[in-house]
């Protein structure tokens, strides 16, 4: 267990399209110091520089993606694919720069964030990581599914899904966290979608971005209409679970314990971490392996005005 902050060790460009919104994006990290945790820098037309932090309590919707910011003004869309590299990858501290409203979908998973990561390496820093260690099983339940927090000594996940279709069926995902099993079994797993859905999507002004690129798409005849096919055989899963990383990385810590859902999604992710963080019985945060002051949970929005640097690859 590394008990010691990190931040990115050189600046980190991307740019690519938005898979709701349909519009290029420009997005780079930067590092940054102890205690920043994930921070988006939006660029504003008018110049100035909206600050949204990445925690659950800046979250505004969890409908199709992870949005943090007011839907109304300043917000960043599909968060989800980012914050699950950053979290696995073990990056604490980084400010995120972003030229839009939604994170690139890139290939539709994180692996392009996790090669840029491991190019650009960690820096350790001199602060404590913080943990959340759970004490009791916490679960909330929606729509069928179900989603729970219990006790583990270390970071796990346990995922299933269950479509009723035969391209997917019933599916499951067990493993601990790493940042190698995060990159080798996790990070290639793409977003998917089926063709029957996408004049609604279209219609609301969703998946105007996506492609056969960036998603599995699965056609009216109940097969994978990719040309390439799966890169998993349980694809589905393994992408889901990646959501949930991400999902569960805007927290603000590391938390040991095992997360466990059935046909869950990003509100069910979102109930349960709530659920979690609401039940002050149900954890204990640590500093490196003792005991801690509260996370620094509060929404912050603040307006500034740097120039956008240069991204680096």
């Amino acid at each position: 267990m590394i008990t010691k902050q990190h931040t990115i060790g050189a600046r980190i460009g991307f740019e690519g399209v938005g898979v709701h919104s349909g519009a290029t994006v420009e997005l780079s990290l930067h590092p940054a110091e102890p205690d920043t945790g994930v921070v988006f820098h939006v660029f504003e037309p008018s110049g100035l520089i909206q600050e949204i932090r990445a925690v659950s309590a800046n979250v505004s919707s969890t409908d199709l993606s992870t949005i943090v910011g007011d839907l109304k003004g300043a917000h960043v869309a599909t968060i989800e694919h980012l914050m699950a590299a950053l979290y696995a990858m073990e990056v604490d501290n980084v400010v995120v720069q972003i030229e839009g409203r939604e994170v690139p979908i890139m290939d539709g998973g994180a692996g392009a964030f996790v090669r840029a990561i491991e190019q650009a390496g960690l820096v350790a820093q001199r602060a404590p990581r913080r943990f959340i260690r759970v004490l009791k099983t916490v679960r909330v339940e929606r729509n069928g599914g179900f989603a729970e927090y219990r006790p583990y000594d270390g970071t796990r996940f346990e995922v299933d899904i269950e479509f009723a279709t035969a391209a997917i069926g019933r599916q499951s995902f067990a493993a601990d966290l790493t940042p190698t099993l995060f990159r080798d079994e996790l990070a290639n797993a793409r977003t998917f979608g089926f063709m029957k859905d996408v004049e609604r999507l279209w219609a609301s002004g969703h998946a105007l971005g996506s492609s056969l690129e960036n998603s599995v798409v699965i056609g009216d005849d109940d097969k994978v209409i990719n040309p390439g096919g799966l890169r998993y055989t349980d694809e589905f899963v393994r992408h889901k679970t990646l959501d949930a990383v991400g999902d569960q990385a805007l927290v603000g810590a590391r938390i040991l314990g095992c997360y466990r859902s059935f046909r869950g999604g990003h509100r069910l992710n979102a109930m349960a971490l709530e659920a979690l963080m609401a039940d002050r019985s149900a954890y204990e945060i640590v500093d490196g392996g003792t005991r801690a002051s509260p996370l620094r949970q509060s929404p912050l929005v603040a307006a500034a005005a740097p120039t956008f640097g240069p991204q680096i690859l």
